[in-house]
């Protein structure tokens, strides 16, 4: 289990704290990890392998000039969703990084925003994944409250091997 998914389960499972305040500890976590997520606030409800949600905050520091969610921080809500699906979801002799975005904006995003990452488990599977390195297209997507998608897209990671540790 990676350590992303392992912290995931530490802190949203503390009996003492509860599930609201284990998975706000989580999401603070995950921002220090990557500081430039943590702009948006993100709230992680769900993380699991092929599956991770976040929740944006509409507030404003992360208002456009007509007072909805920056398209910006939609994106940056996939990604930070997108990375820790990623986590949750390698092999754990394989590496990724991001390649590319393709996003299509749907909707003004009026309310907090559901961001929410999704694969299938084939698609990481070895008989998927060539040795030497293969793409792996995370289908993206942000909803308002009301259930309106307001962006969709695919990420596209690069999955290699992770090289050999020198002994």
């Amino acid at each position: 289990m990676s350590q992303v998914l392992s912290l995931w389960r530490t802190t949203s499972n503390l009996p003492v704290i509860g599930r609201s305040v284990g998975t706000r500890v989580f999401s603070v976590l995950f921002g220090q990890k990557a500081p430039y997520f943590a702009s948006i606030r993100p709230r992680f409800t769900v993380l699991e392998p092929h599956r991770a949600e976040l929740v944006i905050p509409k507030r404003r520091a992360v208002h456009n000039h007509i007072g909805t969610v920056h398209a910006i921080a939609l994106c940056n809500g996939l990604e930070a969703a997108m990375g820790a699906l990623a986590e949750a979801s390698i092999p754990s002799d394989k590496r990724w990084i991001p390649q590319g975005m393709e996003v299509r904006y749907t909707a003004k995003a009026t309310s907090d925003i559901t961001c929410i990452a999704e694969t299938d488990p084939e698609q990481w599977s070895s008989e998927t994944l060539p040795a030497a390195g293969g793409e792996v297209p995370v289908r993206v997507r942000g909803v308002r409250d009301d259930g309106t998608v307001v962006i969709e897209g695919v990420i596209r990671l690069w999955v290699t091997p992770k090289p050999a540790r020198a002994s």
